[in-house]
């Protein structure tokens, strides 16, 4: 009887090591899947973030983490997020999305293509 006893114990011990590594992985994909840098709006790339002044003109243009504001007018700033080489921007996430398309970005240039097909250079 104590044979079939050891044998059982360690079919109990193989089958809780297996629950536990199983937990374990379920745990990792979790945690990677909601570390996504990129995920809930917002940028990556921390060089877009900041206050720019257009070239040109007096246009100024704000980008925090997560707002998109000409004028420097936070209050009615938008939402956006940015996708490949464009930056998709919209009030209080309501579509349709205005789309600014990124020619040019570096730490202190940013050239733009707007909605309207108007190439804005901004520096920081």
């Amino acid at each position: 009887m104590l044979p079939y006893l050891n044998i059982m114990r360690l079919s109990i011990l193989k089958l809780s090591c297996q629950s536990i590594g199983l937990s374990l992985v379920w745990v990792l994909l979790l945690v990677s899947a909601c570390s996504n840098p990129n995920h809930g709006g917002g940028s990556g790339d921390g060089r877009l973030q900041g206050d720019w002044k257009l070239k040109d003109g007096d246009t100024k243009l704000k980008i925090t983490k997560k707002k998109f504001a000409m004028d420097s007018d936070l209050q009615y700033a938008e939402d956006y997020f940015v996708k490949g080489d464009t930056i998709y921007s919209s009030f209080q996430g309501n579509q349709p999305y205005s789309k600014f398309v990124i020619q040019k970005l570096d730490d202190h240039n940013l050239k733009l293509l707007s909605p309207d097909s108007t190439i804005m250079e901004f520096t920081k």
